[in-house]
């Protein structure tokens, strides 16, 4: 994990429960700021925050707002978020998370898309065969990226493989990942397209009418959305709600002390036992595609 660690506060499936992390001495940072953005650059290799194991439904996301970004449960009306199982799929269907050091920016209208960005770090979906750990801090090669349109914002998700992967080094572009894993893009497409339809949702929609990017116009959609970080984290674009606290960011007004960092994880409730998940959690949803 390069070096990072994890600190859970209070119980996993509970309004309260964050994950803290740490860097390799120990110290607390924020996953959103502190941890870089490239393992390699030279190689284009990102760091990947892996916010959700494939196969899980919790919605777990970088808490953007809150002081060290944390991961937490995404809430929506009071209520923890589970993704639905639309069938045939079960959860998420690989491992997701985020880059760090990268922002959607609300303000900027993307020329490909002619939407604002999602005001989030870019997301990326991880195809590897290891099923990760939240949390993990993981090394992925970028193969290409989709467009998601998601109620009028642009949404992109970054498909990657961990270079840890056995066989990462026959993957290098978008097209080896339709010869390889036949069927994959296109389960890609229609779990992005449908998984909130149960919640009473639309069908989301896509940019280039849902065809994937190859790598390099995708290593160049995260790294404008860098640029982009940078400007918030320097206080040169206004974030709104966003929480920029970091350790490591020089220049950066958010800056904080260790001392400062450790008491924001000292006045989070202790780790406890998971709370049970929904038995509701686990059904799966039909219905007729348009």
């Amino acid at each position: 994990m390069a070096g990072y660690s994890v600190e859970e506060r209070a119980a996993p499936h509970s309004l309260e429960y964050r994950l803290f992390f740490k860097d390799a001495a120990g110290c607390y940072i924020s996953p959103f700021h502190d941890i870089p953005i490239y393992a390699d650059a030279g190689k284009n290799v990102f760091n990947m925050v892996v916010e959700v194991p494939r196969w899980t439904n919790a919605k777990m996301e970088i808490a953007t707002k809150d002081p060290l970004n944390p991961i937490k449960q995404d809430v929506k009306k009071g209520k923890l978020r589970y993704v639905a199982n639309v069938f045939p799929h079960k959860g998420y269907i690989w491992n997701y998370g985020a880059i760090p050091q990268t922002w959607e920016d609300p303000s900027h209208r993307d020329e490909n898309t002619g939407c604002c960005g999602d005001n989030d770090p870019i997301d990326v979906c991880e195809i590897g065969s290891k099923v990760c750990s939240r949390g993990e801090v993981i090394k992925v090669k970028v193969l290409g990226t989709l467009a998601l349109i998601d109620e009028g914002e642009t949404d992109w998700k970054i498909i990657a493989i961990n270079v840890e992967d056995p066989e990462a080094d026959s993957y290098n572009d978008i097209s080896d990942v339709r010869r390889m894993k036949p069927g994959y893009l296109e389960a890609t497409v229609d779990w992005f397209r449908r998984y909130k339809v149960p919640d009473g949702k639309p069908e989301n929609q896509f940019a280039f009418n849902g065809e994937f990017k190859d790598k390099d116009f995708a290593v160049n959609v995260i790294k404008s959305t860098h640029e982009y970080w940078k400007a918030l984290v320097a206080k040169k674009t206004d974030g709104g709600e966003i929480n920029c606290t970091n350790l490591t960011v020089s220049n950066s007004p958010f800056c904080c002390s260790q001392e400062c960092a450790k008491a924001t994880v000292d006045a989070a409730p202790p780790c406890k036992a998971a709370n049970p998940i929904p038995p509701e959690v686990d059904k799966w949803f039909y219905y007729q595609k348009n």
